[in-house]
């Protein structure tokens, strides 16, 4: 935590702020360890204060890092401006991004003869690269994937809801040590396949479906993403050829990432082959996000993306082809950015289109 607040304090002296209110909470979590749901961080260039009230006083003592003092106020804003008044703050940096109309318009009044600056991303772009203790997390997650996934697959017969399936995966993470599902888990079988964001609903499974499955373990705040693509028995001619398609772009985009590498250019390099053969118009998303402490974070692949890859971040790798009517495939892995290139995190599970 000392690293990540030194690392905190040299990104605001670039850009002169002598005084920052951390009010996102995986921002909070990041800097402090902190897990609960009301706290703050009032960040000086020789000081470091954690805010939160009362209900949390015994949470904040176990789990607050030394490099913070605590402190507990009625609530976790009025606790913040009031110490910036102790130290005599003028003009107090705040996440814009974090923070809704009306929560500003209550720090605002609190803050009357503070100068109030918004910032973007300043901690975002810390998180972008994982640490070690981050990794250990990311790759536990991905394992838990991994055998959950297994043990789902034995409830997908024909006549069994979606949301069974989505059950047995969730439980089965619970029980592989996650605490919970990194979103609510999609499972989109027959024509719902062609929705990118399928949640689990009550439709049955049919023979002949293809099945996208698409979840993610969340290991000690941590989420890990995945997505593979099943068939209820033989699939169709049409059903063979897309999968073989998507699974062709997303090992284009594997193998072109790596340290140096431009976002765009790993999106680019599985569109090309999706628009190549006649589908352009059916991948309408980005080829994949950063996973962390959000399963959607920094950086972004995508078109016109100039960010460049660099060690220590962590991808999703998601192309995909969707039919209205007929149905999609999706195929995902989690990938580390190494120094020589990058490795697969998900690579465990097996990625051919599993006929069931």
């Amino acid at each position: 935590m000392k690293e990540r607040l030194a690392f905190l304090r040299r990104a605001m002296r670039k850009k002169n702020l002598k005084a920052l209110a951390v009010t996102g909470m995986r921002n909070v979590r990041y800097l402090t360890g902190f897990t609960g749901t009301a706290g703050t961080c009032l960040i000086l260039p020789r000081a470091a204060v954690f805010v939160t009230d009362f209900r949390y006083r015994s949470q904040a003592a176990r789990e607050v890092a030394p490099a913070f003092r605590r402190l507990e106020g009625r609530s976790a804003f009025l606790g913040l401006i009031e110490e910036a008044r102790k130290m005599k703050v003028r003009s107090l940096a705040f996440e814009a991004e974090h923070l809704t109309y009306g929560a500003f318009r209550r720090l605002e009044k609190l803050a009357k003869g503070i100068r109030l600056r918004p910032v973007a991303e300043l901690v975002e772009g810390l998180r972008l690269r994982k640490d070690a203790a981050e990794l250990r997390r990311l790759r536990r997650g991905a394992r838990i994937n991994k055998e959950a996934l297994a043990t789902a697959v034995r409830r997908m017969r024909p006549g069994a809801r979606e949301r069974d399936v989505a059950r047995a995966l969730e439980d089965a993470m619970c029980d592989l040590g996650a605490s919970g599902a990194a979103f609510d888990s999609i499972v989109a079988s027959g024509p719902r396949g062609a929705l990118p964001h399928g949640v689990a609903s009550v439709r049955k499974l049919r023979r002949g479906d293809l099945i996208t499955v698409d979840f993610g373990a969340v290991f000690e705040g941590y989420h890990a993403d995945t997505t593979r693509v099943f068939s209820l028995g033989p699939p169709s001619k049409k059903g063979r050829m897309i999968y073989d398609i998507v699974l062709e772009a997303q090992m284009a985009a594997l193998e072109a990432v790596g340290p140096g590498v431009r976002c765009s250019d790993v999106d680019r390099a599985a569109r090309r082959i999706i628009e190549r053969a006649g589908y352009g118009d059916a991948f309408g998303h980005g080829t994949g996000h950063g996973v962390g402490l959000d399963i959607h974070e920094g950086p972004r692949l995508g078109p016109g993306v100039r960010e460049v890859l660099l060690p220590g971040m962590v991808v999703t790798v998601e192309p995909g082809i969707y039919l209205p009517g007929w149905s999609g495939v999706r195929i995902e892995d989690m990938v580390l950015v190494t120094a020589r290139g990058k490795e697969v995190l998900t690579r465990a599970i097996p990625k051919d289109l599993i006929v069931l």
